[in-house]
């Protein structure tokens, strides 16, 4: 090494070493700096940073049952033109959409597919958000199949004893006791009707649609309307011509699947470890889910633009799993496919044919 160069290796090395030893004194007064600038630049930001009159769609959870730390579970926020809704609540999609800038405390409703508890474990983080943080005087409206009632209930019960340490804390104006809690209202459809209408205000309408999730009683799928945009939400069902029928022209399909050989696989590993009680559970439940192949039938046969999978089982810890599930799909749909990760955000504007995603992590 020449003596310019020791003389540079030298200098190196004790710029190193003086940002170490800096870093090392003020590490203290660094990290409050960029706290403080992260929390600034959090609290700063509108909760939903699109403005524009659209159809925005967040995906707070689009995991299942199974253990999945990528995923919350399943839940859909949309927000259509001023009106905020959600579509199920599995657990940890609330904390989910508070990182997406979802505006939980401005939900207007939260509908329900069915009352499997994957689909509404979140309701009691929901229920306490939407409640203080949005200062409400009216409890948060759930619509859902009949049974609603019963599962609003227990959660009131559940959490009265800690809305009053709020009350009691934050005072009144911020945790009102006449806006604390759930207000369910349940779909019945007549025996002979396969949909129907549950929202219409503002342009904004939301109908509900029979599903097939047998043994469970009136599982629904829900069609939104604003603007001349449009999606569906399958819910858990098997393929279903009803749904393929409400769905009809969707710019987007939003389906749920089970790949039934994957599946298959996890049931054989569980049987040979001897695990009789997992094997069983892995063997019954390909019944009442649709293989990804069929949700891209349902998708072709209902004109939709799109089709994005969410509530996938088995959970995909790799992308070089997608290939595997999704085979079959093309064979049976031409449109543009997507396997949704959590934080996604469809942006659907209004009066046109445009489709934007983009990373709400």
């Amino acid at each position: 090494m020449t003596r310019w160069g020791k003389r540079i290796a030298i200098a190196s090395i004790a710029v190193v070493a003086l940002a170490a030893a800096a870093f090392f004194l003020f590490q203290r007064q660094i990290g409050e700096y960029l706290f403080e600038r992260a929390v600034t630049e959090r609290l700063g930001q509108p909760e939903t940073t699109e403005q524009d009159d659209a159809i925005h769609v967040y995906m707070c959870g689009t995991g299942a049952p199974l253990a999945d730390p990528e995923r919350a579970g399943p839940c859909i926020g949309v927000v259509a033109g001023e009106h905020a809704f959600l579509f199920d609540v599995g657990s940890g999609s609330m904390r989910t959409a508070g990182r997406m800038g979802f505006p939980v405390a401005d939900t207007e409703a939260l509908f329900l597919t069915h009352l499997h508890s994957d689909h509404f474990d979140g309701l009691g983080e929901l229920m306490v958000q939407a409640w203080v943080g949005g200062a409400r005087s009216e409890p948060l409206p759930v619509v859902g199949p009949p049974g609603t009632i019963e599962v609003t209930d227990g959660f009131n019960a559940a959490y009265r004893i800690d809305a009053g340490y709020r009350t009691a804390h934050h005072g009144e104006r911020v945790a009102n006791p006449t806006g604390y809690g759930l207000a369910a209202r349940e779909i019945t459809l007549p025996e002979d009707t396969e949909r129907g209408i549950v929202y219409d205000r503002d342009g904004v309408r939301i109908t509900a649609f029979r599903v097939s999730h047998d043994p469970v009683d009136n599982p629904f799928g829900y069609r939104i309307d604003y603007a001349g945009r449009s999606i569906a939400i399958s819910g858990d069902t098997t393929y279903d011509p009803n749904l393929v029928v409400a769905a009809r022209g969707v710019d987007i399909l939003f389906h749920e699947a089970l790949d039934p050989e994957m599946v298959g696989s996890m049931q054989r590993a569980a049987e040979r470890q001897g695990m009789e009680v997992g094997a069983k559970v892995l063997a019954d439940i390909p019944a009442y889910h649709t293989p990804p192949d069929d949700a891209a039938r349902a998708a072709s046969e209902a004109g939709a633009g799109a089709l994005v999978f969410y509530h996938m089982i088995p959970p995909l810890p790799s992308r070089l799993l997608h290939a595997y599930f999704l085979d079959g799909v093309r064979e049976q749909y031409a449109g543009p496919v997507r396997l949704a990760d959590d934080g996604l955000v469809i942006i659907l504007p209004a009066d046109s044919e445009e489709v934007r995603y983009r990373s709400g992590l």
